[in-house]
C-alpha cells in the first residue's frame, strides 16, 4: 500500500506529455504520476481529452488506480463555476472524497510586452490559472474540510522576478500566489494547508522550445544552481506528495522554490 491509498486528489493540467526520451513531460502528468504510485485515485482535467485518456491508459495499467478525466477549461466566455463544479461533482459521485486539490493548469501568451498585450492575452492568463484556482478552492473546500485535505497550488519565478515578456503570465501567478497565502490563513483552522510551488522544471514544451529556438532559449533559460532542472515526476511530484502529508501542516502558506534538485526553499 502507498502513502496515498485511498486517498483521492484532483489534478488540474495532467494530460499525458513525454520527454524524448520516454519520461514524463508535463508537471501536471509528472504530478499524477507520483500519486498513482502512493496509490492515490486521480481526477485529472484538461483542454485536450486525447491527452487525458492517454494518462488515464498508461496510470490504471501501470499502478492500479482509478482514474477519472473530466474536459475542463476554465476560459473568459465559459460559465466556470458550473465547468468546475461538474468537477468536483463527477468527482463525489465517484470516488466520495477529495483530499487533495492541485491547481497546476495554466495557459498564456509569452514573450509579448506589456505595450503590445491584448485584453484577451491577458484574459487566457487570468482565467486559466487565477480565476481557475479561485473557483477550485470554493468549489473543494467543504470537502477537503472533512477530510482536513491539502491545497497545492502553482506559482513561477516569472512573478517573483518579473520576467520580460510575461505580463499577465506573471499577473495571473502573483495572484494565485496572494490567493494561497489568504486560503493558508483563513483555512488553518480547518485543518487544511495550502501551499504555493515555484517550479522550474524540464518539460517537454521546453524541450520542444529549445530544439526550436536554440538562441532564444539560450538567452532566456538560465541553468539553476543546482546544475539541473526539476524532474517533474521525482522531484516536484515528490514534492506535493510530502505536501499531502500531516507532517507538513507547518508549512502551510509558505511559498515553496525549485530550482533544480529535491528541496523546500520557503
Amino acid at each position: 500500500m502507498g502513502f496515498l491509498t485511498g486517498k483521492t486528489a484532483i489534478i488540474t493540467g495532467a494530460g499525458r506529455a513525454v520527454l524524448s526520451d520516454g519520461a514524463c513531460g508535463s508537471i501536471g502528468y509528472g504530478i499524477a504520476t507520483a500519486y498513482a504510485k502512493e496509490g492515490a485515485n486521480l481526477v485529472i482535467t484538461g483542454r485536450n481529452v486525447q491527452k487525458l485518456e492517454e494518462a488515464k491508459e498508461e496510470l490504471e495499467r501501470l499502478y492500479g488506480i482509478q482514474v477519472l478525466i473530466v474536459q475542463a477549461d476554465v476560459n473568459a466566455g465559459a460559465d466556470n463555476e458550473a465547468v468546475v463544479n461538474d468537477v468536483v461533482k463527477q468527482t463525489i459521485e465517484k470516488f466520495g472524497r477529495i483530499d487533495v486539490l492541485i491547481n497546476n493548469a495554466q495557459a498564456s501568451a509569452s514573450g509579448v510586452t506589456i505595450a503590445d498585450h491584448t485584453t484577451d492575452q491577458f484574459n487566457l492568463a487570468m482565467y486559466s490559472g487565477l480565476y481557475a484556482a479561485f473557483y477550485y478552492m470554493k468549489a473543494c473546500y467543504p470537502y477537503l474540510k472533512e477530510t482536513q485535505g491539502s491545497v497545492i497550488n502553482f506559482a513561477s519565478g516569472a512573478g517573483l522576478f518579473g520576467n520580460y515578456g510575461q505580463c499577465a503570465y506573471a499577473a495571473a501567478k502573483e495572484g494565485i500566489r496572494g490567493l494561497t497565502r489568504v486560503a493558508a490563513t483563513e483555512w488553518a483552522k480547518d485543518g487544511i494547508n495550502a501551499n504555493i510551488i515555484c517550479p522550474l522544471a524540464w518539460t517537454a514544451q521546453l524541450e520542444n522550445f529549445q530544439k526550436a529556438y536554440p538562441e532564444a532559449f539560450e538567452k532566456n533559460v538560465h541553468m539553476p544552481p543546482a546544475g539541473h532542472f526539476g524532474n517533474v515526476e521525482t522531484e516536484i511530484g515528490r514534492v506535493c506528495v510530502q505536501l499531502a502529508s500531516p507532517d507538513f501542516k507547518y508549512l502551510t502558506g509558505e511559498t515553496l522554490t525549485l530550482e533544480g534538485g529535491m528541496g523546500l526553499r520557503p
